[in-house]
């Protein structure tokens, strides 16, 4: 059996790929037309995100919007896909 550490991000179950991901910058993608890169500080069993150094980007009927943010409290139920290095 194979080191958790060289398993294939894809076989990994959701928390174990997440927890790779802490304290990576990570891209997520949200069901509204908002994406935001950021540095993924903490997160529960639902998806919900603690993330830091924020960059957000909507799309809106002006074009697009760009905000960044400190810190971010993100509810799970946002999240419609993401992804990042796992490398901090």
């Amino acid at each position: 059996m194979a080191a958790e550490s060289t398993a294939n991000p894809s076989q990994l179950l959701p928390p174990k790929l997440v927890d790779k991901c802490a304290a990576s910058r990570i891209h997520i993608v949200m069901k509204s037309d908002r994406e935001t890169v950021d540095t993924l500080q903490g997160f529960d069993g639902f998806g919900t995100m603690v993330l830091g150094n924020v960059t957000e980007f909507e799309v809106t009927p002006e074009g697009r919007r760009i905000t960044k943010l400190d810190q971010i409290f993100l509810n799970g139920n946002n999240n419609a896909g993401g992804e990042g290095n796992g490398r901090g």
